[in-house]
Protein backbone atom coordinates (compact mmCIF):
# COMPACT_ATOMS: atom_id res chain seq x y z
CA UNK A 1 0.00 0.00 0.00
CA UNK A 2 2.47 2.54 0.74
CA UNK A 3 4.73 1.80 -2.15
CA UNK A 4 1.09 2.32 -4.62
CA UNK A 5 0.74 5.70 -2.43
CA UNK A 6 4.95 6.63 -3.39
CA UNK A 7 4.33 5.77 -6.90
CA UNK A 8 1.14 7.68 -7.04
CA UNK A 9 2.65 11.14 -5.64
CA UNK A 10 6.08 10.62 -7.95
CA UNK A 11 3.89 9.82 -10.49
CA UNK A 12 1.84 13.06 -10.07
CA UNK A 13 4.67 14.97 -9.65
CA UNK A 14 6.32 13.80 -13.11
CA UNK A 15 2.74 14.87 -14.64
CA UNK A 16 2.79 18.13 -12.87
CA UNK A 17 6.44 19.17 -13.48
CA UNK A 18 6.85 17.86 -17.17
CA UNK A 19 3.54 17.98 -18.50
CA UNK A 20 1.03 20.13 -16.98
CA UNK A 21 3.39 22.80 -16.12
CA UNK A 22 5.43 23.04 -19.48
CA UNK A 23 2.11 22.98 -21.34
CA UNK A 24 0.82 26.39 -19.55
CA UNK A 25 1.15 29.19 -21.97
CA UNK A 26 -0.10 32.85 -21.42
CA UNK A 27 -0.87 34.95 -24.58
CA UNK A 28 -1.08 38.70 -23.90
CA UNK A 29 -4.19 40.88 -25.21
CA UNK A 30 -2.88 41.72 -28.49
CA UNK A 31 -1.31 38.59 -29.57
CA UNK A 32 -2.77 35.55 -30.59
CA UNK A 33 -1.42 31.88 -30.52
CA UNK A 34 -1.43 29.25 -33.39
CA UNK A 35 -1.19 25.86 -32.28
CA UNK A 36 0.78 23.07 -34.08
CA UNK A 37 0.73 19.33 -33.40
CA UNK A 38 3.15 17.15 -34.76
CA UNK A 39 3.65 19.92 -37.39
CA UNK A 40 0.11 20.31 -38.45
CA UNK A 41 -1.88 23.74 -37.81
CA UNK A 42 -4.85 22.40 -35.06
CA UNK A 43 -6.08 25.90 -34.10
CA UNK A 44 -5.92 29.26 -33.22
CA UNK A 45 -5.83 30.42 -29.28
CA UNK A 46 -7.02 33.51 -28.08
CA UNK A 47 -5.65 35.91 -25.05
CA UNK A 48 -5.15 34.58 -21.49
CA UNK A 49 -4.49 31.37 -19.72
CA UNK A 50 -4.19 28.31 -22.23
CA UNK A 51 -2.48 24.75 -22.13
CA UNK A 52 -0.78 22.40 -24.90
CA UNK A 53 0.51 19.39 -24.81
CA UNK A 54 4.23 19.09 -24.33
CA UNK A 55 6.87 17.81 -26.83
CA UNK A 56 3.87 16.96 -28.73
CA UNK A 57 2.17 20.66 -29.47
CA UNK A 58 3.74 23.65 -30.37
CA UNK A 59 2.65 27.11 -30.20
CA UNK A 60 3.85 30.41 -31.55
CA UNK A 61 2.59 33.66 -30.75
CA UNK A 62 1.52 36.43 -32.96
CA UNK A 63 1.37 40.51 -32.13
CA UNK A 64 -1.95 41.41 -34.09
CA UNK A 65 -1.31 45.53 -33.17
CA UNK A 66 -0.16 48.14 -36.11
CA UNK A 67 2.93 47.59 -37.41
CA UNK A 68 4.98 50.32 -38.77
CA UNK A 69 7.75 49.19 -41.39
CA UNK A 70 9.80 52.50 -43.02
CA UNK A 71 10.47 51.72 -46.84
CA UNK A 72 13.82 53.39 -47.60
CA UNK A 73 14.17 56.06 -49.85
CA UNK A 74 13.83 54.84 -53.54
CA UNK A 75 15.43 56.20 -56.61
CA UNK A 76 12.86 56.00 -59.21
CA UNK A 77 12.36 58.04 -62.93
CA UNK A 78 9.09 59.47 -63.35
CA UNK A 79 7.47 59.46 -66.40
CA UNK A 80 8.65 62.43 -67.46
CA UNK A 81 12.25 61.61 -66.57
CA UNK A 82 13.05 63.22 -63.41
CA UNK A 83 15.43 61.09 -60.89
CA UNK A 84 13.33 61.69 -57.51
CA UNK A 85 14.13 60.19 -54.51
CA UNK A 86 11.33 59.06 -51.98
CA UNK A 87 10.71 57.34 -49.32
CA UNK A 88 7.44 55.84 -47.56
CA UNK A 89 6.24 54.31 -44.27
CA UNK A 90 3.65 51.37 -44.59
CA UNK A 91 1.06 51.03 -41.72
CA UNK A 92 0.15 47.53 -41.21
CA UNK A 93 -1.71 44.18 -39.01
CA UNK A 94 -2.24 40.85 -38.37
CA UNK A 95 -5.98 39.94 -39.07
CA UNK A 96 -5.35 36.18 -39.54
CA UNK A 97 -2.71 34.59 -37.04
CA UNK A 98 -2.61 31.35 -39.07
CA UNK A 99 -2.96 32.99 -42.36
CA UNK A 100 0.57 35.13 -41.86
CA UNK A 101 2.21 31.87 -39.96
CA UNK A 102 1.66 29.04 -42.67
CA UNK A 103 1.61 31.36 -46.10
CA UNK A 104 4.63 33.47 -45.37
CA UNK A 105 7.75 33.17 -43.55
CA UNK A 106 8.88 36.95 -42.69
CA UNK A 107 5.65 38.91 -43.64
CA UNK A 108 7.29 42.29 -42.12
CA UNK A 109 10.06 41.93 -44.79
CA UNK A 110 7.54 40.48 -47.84
CA UNK A 111 5.14 44.06 -46.95
CA UNK A 112 8.07 45.75 -47.23
CA UNK A 113 10.04 44.58 -49.58
CA UNK A 114 6.57 44.30 -51.95
CA UNK A 115 5.52 47.98 -50.96
CA UNK A 116 8.45 49.40 -52.67
CA UNK A 117 8.18 47.37 -56.04
CA UNK A 118 4.91 48.71 -55.83
CA UNK A 119 6.13 52.19 -55.12
CA UNK A 120 8.66 51.69 -57.71
CA UNK A 121 5.58 50.77 -60.66
CA UNK A 122 3.30 53.29 -59.31
CA UNK A 123 5.68 56.83 -59.18
CA UNK A 124 7.40 55.24 -62.51
CA UNK A 125 3.88 55.96 -64.37
CA UNK A 126 3.21 59.60 -63.12
CA UNK A 127 4.91 63.13 -64.17
CA UNK A 128 6.36 64.63 -61.49
CA UNK A 129 3.97 67.81 -61.14
CA UNK A 130 1.07 65.17 -60.26
CA UNK A 131 3.65 63.17 -58.28
CA UNK A 132 3.99 67.06 -55.61
CA UNK A 133 0.27 67.73 -55.87
CA UNK A 134 -1.16 64.42 -56.10
CA UNK A 135 1.08 62.82 -52.41
CA UNK A 136 -2.28 61.34 -51.30
CA UNK A 137 -3.62 59.66 -54.47
CA UNK A 138 -1.18 58.78 -55.36
CA UNK A 139 -0.43 56.85 -51.80
CA UNK A 140 -3.90 55.38 -51.89
CA UNK A 141 -2.89 53.34 -55.02
CA UNK A 142 0.71 51.95 -53.79
CA UNK A 143 -1.76 50.73 -50.90
CA UNK A 144 -4.66 49.17 -52.94
CA UNK A 145 -1.81 47.14 -54.52
CA UNK A 146 -0.10 45.74 -51.78
CA UNK A 147 -3.32 45.13 -49.80
CA UNK A 148 -4.47 43.25 -52.91
CA UNK A 149 -1.46 41.53 -52.66
CA UNK A 150 -1.02 40.91 -48.98
CA UNK A 151 -4.36 39.78 -48.50
CA UNK A 152 -3.54 36.16 -48.51
CA UNK A 153 -1.03 35.93 -46.13
CA UNK A 154 -3.67 37.64 -43.34
CA UNK A 155 -2.64 41.03 -43.30
CA UNK A 156 -4.49 44.32 -43.56
CA UNK A 157 -2.24 46.69 -44.47
CA UNK A 158 -4.46 50.11 -43.01
CA UNK A 159 -2.24 52.92 -44.60
CA UNK A 160 0.98 53.70 -46.93
CA UNK A 161 2.30 57.90 -46.32
CA UNK A 162 4.75 59.15 -48.35
CA UNK A 163 7.29 61.12 -46.10
CA UNK A 164 9.30 62.92 -48.75
CA UNK A 165 10.85 63.60 -52.07
CA UNK A 166 14.01 64.66 -52.90
CA UNK A 167 14.20 66.19 -56.16
CA UNK A 168 17.58 67.38 -57.92
CA UNK A 169 19.48 70.92 -57.02
CA UNK A 170 19.16 72.19 -60.71
CA UNK A 171 15.47 71.05 -60.70
CA UNK A 172 14.64 72.99 -57.43
CA UNK A 173 16.34 76.30 -58.80
CA UNK A 174 13.85 75.79 -61.98
CA UNK A 175 11.20 74.93 -60.19
CA UNK A 176 12.04 78.23 -57.99
CA UNK A 177 12.25 80.38 -60.89
CA UNK A 178 9.15 79.02 -62.11
CA UNK A 179 7.14 80.06 -59.06
CA UNK A 180 9.30 83.60 -58.99
CA UNK A 181 7.64 84.15 -62.70
CA UNK A 182 4.16 82.85 -61.28
CA UNK A 183 4.16 85.52 -58.63
CA UNK A 184 5.21 88.38 -61.21
CA UNK A 185 2.49 87.40 -63.12
CA UNK A 186 -0.19 87.19 -60.66
CA UNK A 187 1.60 90.70 -59.39
CA UNK A 188 1.15 92.34 -62.86
CA UNK A 189 -1.99 91.14 -63.30
CA UNK A 190 -3.37 92.48 -59.96
CA UNK A 191 -1.94 96.01 -60.91
CA UNK A 192 -3.24 95.96 -64.28
CA UNK A 193 -6.52 95.81 -62.95
CA UNK A 194 -6.32 98.09 -59.79
CA UNK A 195 -4.84 100.42 -62.69
CA UNK A 196 -7.43 99.65 -65.04
CA UNK A 197 -10.50 100.15 -62.22
CA UNK A 198 -8.57 103.24 -60.89
CA UNK A 199 -9.06 104.69 -64.32
CA UNK A 200 -12.63 103.96 -64.79
CA UNK A 201 -12.95 105.94 -61.33
CA UNK A 202 -11.37 108.60 -62.40
CA UNK A 203 -13.17 108.77 -65.43
CA UNK A 204 -16.31 108.88 -63.92
CA UNK A 205 -15.12 111.28 -61.57
CA UNK A 206 -13.92 113.63 -64.69
CA UNK A 207 -17.58 113.54 -66.13
CA UNK A 208 -19.04 114.46 -62.56
CA UNK A 209 -16.75 117.63 -62.26
CA UNK A 210 -17.12 118.47 -65.96
CA UNK A 211 -20.74 118.31 -65.86
CA UNK A 212 -21.33 120.25 -62.52
CA UNK A 213 -20.96 123.62 -62.85
CA UNK A 214 -17.62 125.47 -60.83
CA UNK A 215 -16.12 121.71 -60.30
CA UNK A 216 -13.34 121.69 -61.55
CA UNK A 217 -12.79 125.15 -60.14
CA UNK A 218 -13.37 123.84 -56.82
CA UNK A 219 -11.09 120.53 -57.68
CA UNK A 220 -8.25 123.05 -58.66
CA UNK A 221 -8.56 124.71 -55.20
CA UNK A 222 -7.97 122.13 -53.12
CA UNK A 223 -4.80 121.01 -55.34
CA UNK A 224 -3.18 124.38 -54.50
CA UNK A 225 -4.34 124.05 -50.68
CA UNK A 226 -2.22 120.62 -50.53
CA UNK A 227 0.68 121.69 -51.80
CA UNK A 228 3.16 121.91 -48.86
CA UNK A 229 4.73 125.52 -49.16
CA UNK A 230 8.37 125.81 -49.24
CA UNK A 231 10.37 128.82 -49.61
CA UNK A 232 13.22 127.01 -51.42
CA UNK A 233 10.95 126.13 -54.31
CA UNK A 234 8.98 128.05 -56.61
CA UNK A 235 5.82 126.35 -57.64
CA UNK A 236 4.55 127.48 -60.94
CA UNK A 237 0.81 126.27 -61.21
CA UNK A 238 -1.09 126.85 -64.59
CA UNK A 239 -4.55 127.49 -64.02
CA UNK A 240 -7.12 125.83 -66.70
CA UNK A 241 -9.60 127.58 -68.79
CA UNK A 242 -12.59 125.74 -66.27
CA UNK A 243 -10.81 127.83 -63.38
CA UNK A 244 -11.65 131.08 -65.26
CA UNK A 245 -15.33 130.00 -66.61
CA UNK A 246 -15.53 128.68 -63.06
CA UNK A 247 -14.91 132.95 -61.44
CA UNK A 248 -16.92 134.00 -64.03
CA UNK A 249 -19.94 131.46 -63.09
CA UNK A 250 -19.48 132.22 -59.80
CA UNK A 251 -19.79 136.49 -60.41
CA UNK A 252 -22.64 135.62 -62.35
CA UNK A 253 -24.58 134.53 -59.85
CA UNK A 254 -23.19 136.28 -57.19
CA UNK A 255 -25.22 139.28 -59.55
CA UNK A 256 -28.24 137.31 -60.08
CA UNK A 257 -28.90 137.22 -56.23
CA UNK A 258 -28.54 140.86 -55.61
Amino acid sequence: MVEAIVFLFFFLMFVLFFIIIPGIRVINQFEKGVVLTLGKYTGTRTPGLNWIFPIIQGMIKIDMRITTVDIPQQEVITKDNVPVGINAVVYFQVESAEKAILNIKDYGLAVSQYAQAALRDVIGGVELDSLLSEREQIAEKIQAIVENATKQWGLLVSDIKIQDIELPADMKRIMAKQAEAERERRAIIIRAEGEFTASEKLAQAANVLSSTPGGISMRTLQTIEKINPDPSKTVIFALPIEFMEGIKSIGDFMKEKK
